[in-house]
């Protein structure tokens, strides 16, 4: 039970990080270790380095002062956030592991990845879908697929194999050794589940989706189809926890806070200006606003 829990430890989520932890609160920050700085060969428009530095200096810059001042940096894919009541989160990890907190700073960046198979997006709202418990419900007792190959494909496809009537991961010719690894953890009769390793030619259907296509010819029919690339971003959270958006961003005001109470987004999640500076100043007002925030719930509860 941490009083933040804060996912992403780029700027953003390193920056609410220290500012929490000063306000001597427990924080915990969880990351996969996937970040859009590592991606940067050099950056020479931030403040402090004359000759610049590299995106995975500052990175692993950033992780070690959150470390060196006490807080719990764990690597972990966070694959759910789940409301249990207006004070209270948890947040699922890797191994199914739990963590809970009354706030969440999402610090994510916006990570929705779209794979480049023909169909993905003419079908986009006529069976492609990116959120399982958003359009899981639509596909009850239906033959659905997951393209992803790693624990965020595991968890939609668990999630759906309570409503489908079948669910097939597709890995679109990638390995797929994590996906085997973390079925063996799922949570559902191992017989709804089903792993394709072929390679992807085309989302096809008429009105809507009804099959996918390989590069050896053949198909499988389908109902829906459910894109879980990567680890989940900002955008797949917050349509879990019925957040605005504006487009593919978290709408968040002043203070960094969502509609959501204790939920707060800061950095590229956000959208907007996709730079450094930014995100430290959004981690930072994200930060003190969710101190502020948890004072309030302790005093209430006093």
């Amino acid at each position: 039970m941490y009083d933040i829990i804060i996912i992403g430890a780029g700027p953003a989520g390193i920056s609410a990080a220290l500012y929490a932890k000063r306000a001597t609160l427990s924080v915990a920050v969880l990351y996969s270790g996937e970040s859009q700085l590592e991606k940067a060969h050099k950056i020479d428009n931030y403040y402090g380095f004359p000759d610049g530095i590299t995106g995975p200096e500052l990175y692993a810059a950033g992780i070690t002062q959150a470390k060196n001042l006490g807080i719990e940096v764990i690597t972990t894919e966070v694959t759910n956030i789940q409301m249990d009541s207006p004070v209270q989160y948890t947040v699922t990890g890797s191994g199914d592991v739990s963590y809970s907190a009354p706030v969440v700073i999402l610090a994510t960046g916006n990570k929705k990845l779209r794979p480049a198979v023909p169909g993905i997006v003419d079908f986009e709202g006529k069976g492609v879908s990116y959120c399982a418990i958003c359009d899981g419900f639509f596909y009850r007792k239906k033959q659905v697929a997951v393209i992803g190959n790693g624990t965020f494909a595991v968890a939609e496809a668990s999630h759906l194999a309570h409503i489908a009537d079948h669910v097939t991961i597709l890995t679109d010719g990638k390995d797929d050794a994590e996906i085997q690894a973390a079925l063996k953890e799922a949570s559902v009769p191992q017989e709804k589940l089903s792993v394709d390793t072929r390679k992807l030619s085309a989302v096809t259907g008429e009105a809507k989706v009804s099959a996918v296509t390989f590069t050896e010819g053949d198909s499988l029919a389908v109902d829906g189809v459910f894109v879980a690339l990567g680890s989940a971003g900002a955008a797949d959270f917050a349509k879990k926890l019925g957040l605005m958006l504006n487009g593919d961003s978290i709408a968040a005001d002043a203070k960094m806070a969502t509609n959501a109470p204790g939920i707060y987004s800061c950095g590229n999640a956000n959208g907007g200006l996709l730079q450094v500076c930014k995100a430290v100043y959004e981690g930072g007002v994200a930060g003190l606003s969710a101190v502020e925030y948890v004072r309030s719930l302790k005093k209430a509860q006093a």
